[in-house]
């Protein structure tokens, strides 16, 4: 059960991702008002799956973990958009930065662990 959060904020954050960089590469043809109106169509769906995996999680995790296991995630369906999707390289400038997002983790959710 605990799971659930997760996997549902790693969802979300595909459709947020796609939301917020995808008509980038699949909109650039179109009228920045269709762009948005787009974007907005498929936020909506990141939306349904955030709000339950909030709600789900405030009853397993405080609100500075769920936050940062937010970022977390982020951090990782971002970097396989932009290898896998986008066709960008990712720099060590993005490992760095990923390594302080483990390090808040780390002190986020020690006293889960010390446990």
């Amino acid at each position: 059960m605990r799971f659930v959060p997760i996997v549902l904020l790693t969802f979300s954050n595909l459709f947020m991702t796609y939301a917020w960089y995808g008509h980038l590469k699949d909109q650039r043809a179109q009228p920045i008002m269709v762009a948005i109106l787009f974007s907005w169509g498929v936020a909506f769906f990141e939306y349904c799956l955030m709000v339950p995996a909030n709600r789900i999680g405030a009853g397993m995790f405080t609100l500075p973990q769920l936050k940062v296991m937010q970022e977390i995630l982020t951090m990782i369906v971002f970097a396989g958009f932009c290898v896998f999707y986008m066709r960008e390289k990712l720099t060590l400038d993005y490992l760095w930065a990923g390594l302080c997002l483990v390090g808040a983790a780390f002190f986020m959710f020690r006293g889960v662990l010390v446990r």
